[in-house]
């Protein structure tokens, strides 16, 4: 059971782009793991989001096409509900099985009572941006939720740096915070990682 620590901030915007892992790369040279460290499904469930949202939040998550089952468990887990989803086209084709992956999913779910954007900021859920380094998301896609919602306490997981009006929790970001004052119980691992090496 995670006991929470008293007099924390709490969130009413969670950005999350989890460093999943992939099993099923054919050859090491392909393996995610060279791009970035990886956590497991399990790992990435048992952070403390919960204990850390307010009680009417949402949560903005990157989840790719095979991952979106372990997406789903992930945010009932974290206490939310799906509620939509919007699609990040890259422009270049990628690599896949099925089919060569073009685009990426950001999924929306809440908790408790959250409302949308206004409606004239409300924007089409396909965005267009030609793909950069290896995970790195669009940067107009942090600002706009920034904008939506301006004077909600913003939190970003999982980043690499410090971006003006979010905090944030990544191994690379300055001033990261410290999950474990979420969780009187929530231990860090050498084996949880924070955050994605670019390509």
């Amino acid at each position: 059971m995670c006991e929470l620590k008293q007099g924390l901030m709490k969130f009413e915007v969670i950005y999350a782009d989890p460093c999943w892992r992939y099993d099923f790369s054919k050859s090491k040279s392909r393996d995610v793991e060279n791009q970035y460290p990886t956590m497991t499904i399990d790992d990435i469930c048992n952070l403390p989001v919960k204990n850390m949202t307010a009680k009417n939040a949402v949560l903005y998550m990157w989840a790719t096409a095979p991952k979106v089952p372990e997406a789903l468990k992930v945010i009932e887990k974290w206490g939310f509900i799906y509620v939509t989803q919007g699609i990040w086209d890259k422009e270049i084709i990628g690599m896949g099985y099925w089919f060569r992956g073009q685009h990426e999913i950001l999924i929306v779910a809440k908790k408790g009572k959250f409302s949308p954007p206004p409606s004239n900021l409300r924007i089409s859920s396909v965005m267009k941006e030609r793909r950069g380094k290896h995970s790195k998301k669009p940067d107009f896609i942090r600002d706009l939720i920034k904008d939506w919602f301006p004077n909600a306490n913003r939190l970003e997981m999982f980043c690499r740096e410090e971006k003006q009006g979010w905090h944030t929790w990544g191994n690379e970001a300055e001033n990261s915070i410290d999950l474990s004052k979420y969780c009187i119980s929530y231990m860090k691992s050498s084996q949880i990682q924070k955050s994605k090496e670019t390509e």
